[in-house]
């Protein structure tokens, strides 16, 4: 570990630099506090597909506790409301999750999700946290971090001292870079953007969606500004007490149950897949594809590099965001196994798991988690909890860890007062969904939000699907949304769960080749909360 220990003693004085600000301080501002307010000039976004949509760039401080200070820029993206004066009912703003994940694409997307005659009502609102994609500075750490061949996840490997290292690397470049900025990328100021966003619209009041990490953004802004929201609905829930680390743990044990249920969804098929006809022959034929590629990695192109157990775990666990990938799946190992064939993996892998040009949002996942509660710091916690977890979800459990093990290095120390205390005190009704298999934000963060919530509506899809169960076109949970849009109609159950709905059926198997034309380069590591809506395949 000597390398590793180096780069560690840098991160750890570059975090003394630090140590000034910290997000319990930017959680304590008066909300009503003077911030320098920026101003929104539109114009067209010059969107083919939806020409309406109109854009802008809004100036806001960088730190709230001084906010003549340094300025930063969040972009933005607005679909106006159609109907007439009288009838309109302010501004929606949107954000699909994260940490990080762009807005823009929301307002064409989900206004055409609802009947027009309601989606005419709003000014509906995209916009980039700060630090991400178009706003600007777009924050990047190390533009190849997540380029294959990357180390095998497996800690039977030996591998772990290249993930300390590289994870530690990665933190100690952020901080080289972005000290400046790193510790003001979290929940709360990114809350404190939105009422910039607000007061630069010119309303008292907004409307907010926000789905997976959107949850914890919504219910933030509303601990903040409970006056200044008027509706608020939150898909796929973030529990607002429990830390990051233990929300990671809870998510290996649901990705375990939704590959669980991937394999025995492939078993059934046996006669399209060849895979073998109960769950256990199918799981053990995923670890035989993984197996061979350590030792033949397979060419990533058009994405940089190799195809190794790595980048095959990652093109894999998508599935337990979105189950209408389940077919293609099955086709990476069916093709694999029974054909020889690694242009099906080829094309998943592009598709799901390739990086983009840069790390993407990585950098606003690392500020906000590792920031926002004291992670441990002891390799050897790490190495024995794990090990405790994996020993129950073996799917998911290293990978998880690796992704965030640059919370081990980062160089702001966080603590559990960084994330706010929700007590829903002043909210109007705020509706909320949760699934009970979801992965990504387990059953029990909308149970511990409902809690939370005086007066909240939970609606329960009982069984998986996707991560982000609105706009799957699934009457049940949509019809609610749209209710509660239209007029402020809550569903009228009592007791904990307010709603039951059903999942949607699960994906026909199918054998899903598609010529070699159809590969295109991926967006990021992680399957986006875009991707989860949208049901890509």
């Amino acid at each position: 570990m000597r390398r590793a220990r180096a780069v560690i003693s840098a991160v750890a004085a570059i975090g003394g630099v630090l140590a000034g600000v910290t997000p319990a301080a930017s959680a304590a501002l008066p909300a009503a506090q003077n911030t320098g307010q920026g101003k929104l000039n539109w114009s067209s976004c010059h969107d083919t597909t939806t020409p309406e949509l109109q854009c802008a760039m809004l100036e806001v401080p960088l730190d709230y506790a001084h906010p003549q200070g340094t300025k930063i820029k969040i972009k933005l993206n607005r679909l106006p409301a159609t109907a007439p004066k009288s009838k309109r009912q302010g501004p929606i703003l949107l954000n699909p999750g994260g940490p990080g994940d762009s807005g823009l694409w929301m307002p064409a997307y989900i206004s055409g999700k609802v009947p027009k005659d309601v989606a005419a009502t709003y000014d509906w609102i995209g916009f980039d946290p700060r630090g991400t994609n178009a706003s600007e500075p777009h924050v990047t750490c190390d533009a190849h971090y997540f380029d294959g061949e990357r180390p095998d996840y497996r800690v039977s490997k030996g591998t772990s001292q290249a993930w300390l290292e590289k994870s530690a690397k990665y933190a100690a470049d952020c901080a080289a870079n972005w000290s400046w900025f790193l510790p003001h990328m979290t929940t709360v100021d990114n809350a404190r953007d939105m009422d910039s966003i607000r007061r630069a619209l010119g309303t008292q009041k907004i409307n907010f969606y926000g789905g997976s990490w959107g949850t914890s953004l919504g219910s933030t802004y509303g601990q903040l500004f409970p006056s200044h929201v008027r509706r608020m609905v939150l898909d796929s829930i973030v529990g607002p007490t429990i830390s990051w680390y233990d929300h990671n743990i809870l998510q290996d044990k649901e990705h375990q149950r939704r590959f669980d249920a991937f394999a025995a969804w492939t078993a059934k098929a046996d006669s399209v897949y060849h895979l073998g006809t109960d769950a256990a022959t199918v799981k053990r034929k995923y670890d035989q594809v993984e197996d061979a590629l350590r030792s033949n990695p397979v060419d990533a192109a058009p994405a940089p590099g190799k195809i190794g157990p790595a980048e095959f775990e990652d093109t894999f666990y998508g599935g337990g965001y979105n189950f209408l990938r389940w077919p293609r799946m099955a086709t990476v190992l069916s093709a694999y196994l029974t054909k020889h064939d690694t242009r099906p993996l080829n094309i998943a892998y592009n598709n799901y798991a390739a990086p983009g040009a840069d790390d993407g949002t990585f950098p606003a996942y690392n500020a906000v988690q590792c920031t926002e509660n004291n992670w441990p710091r002891d390799w050897e916690f790490w190495k024995k909890d794990q090990a405790t977890v994996n020993a129950v979800a073996p799917f998911y459990t290293y990978n998880n860890m690796w992704y965030n093990a640059a919370c081990m290095f980062w160089p702001y120390q966080g603590n559990q007062a960084g994330r706010l205390k929700i007590t829903g005190k002043g909210l109007p009704p705020v509706l909320l969904f949760q699934a009970t298999e979801d992965a990504a934000t387990p059953y029990q963060g909308g149970v511990a939000m409902h809690r939370a919530l005086p007066g909240s509506k939970l609606v329960v899809q009982k069984g998986g699907s996707f991560h982000e169960i609105l706009f799957h076109d699934n009457p049940c949970l949509d019809d609610t949304f749209t209710a509660y849009l239209r007029d402020g109609s809550l569903p009228t159950g009592k007791g904990l769960i307010a709603k039951t709905c059903a999942p949607e059926p699960d994906p026909a198997p199918v054998y899903v080749n598609p010529p070699a034309a159809s590969l295109k380069a991926g967006t990021g590591l992680r399957p986006t909360d875009r991707e989860a809506v949208h049901g890509v395949r």
